[in-house]
């Protein structure tokens, strides 16, 4: 599958990790974050994670910043875009399967990695379960 990451100054180490464990399980990893610990604009990473998603059919993305708040909420901003700020691997599971969330946002200063790896591949492996769920997310889509 292939999985965009996108990160800002706070997630360097944490992206950077999960490149390499997603790479390990044979992803195809586009890295649209920052590699540098010098203050940069959440917004702009979370944008380019959803540009990158919306351009790569049945690609998956990833954002992370401090806390995943700020850019679950620029991830949500973008059109097509469903993101689900996730801090243990059950919200994860259901994310994708209810709400077919199309981006995972993590935290780094408030998660650890091991807890995000776990997170990460509950994310990639769900499914969509569709049925009474698609409704909903046609009225997400209208809005």
């Amino acid at each position: 599958m292939k999985i965009i990451i996108g990160n800002d100054h706070s997630a360097v180490e944490m992206k950077n990790e999960l490149v390499k464990f997603l790479e390990e399980m044979g992803h195809d990893v586009i890295n649209v974050g920052t590699d540098e610990t010098k203050s940069v604009d959440y917004p702009l990473f979370g944008q380019a994670v959803c540009k990158k998603v919306l351009e790569n059919e049945n690609s998956l993305g990833i954002a992370i910043c401090g806390t995943g708040i700020g850019i679950s909420i620029a991830c949500n901003k973008v059109k097509g875009i469903r993101a689900g700020l996730c801090s243990e691997s059950f919200s994860a599971k259901m994310t994708r399967k209810h709400n077919n969330a199309n981006v995972l946002c993590l935290g780094a200063r408030v998660t650890g990695i091991e807890l995000a790896k776990d997170i990460v591949k509950t994310f990639i492996e769900e499914d969509f379960e569709g049925g009474r769920h698609q409704r909903r997310i046609d009225m997400l889509e209208e809005v």
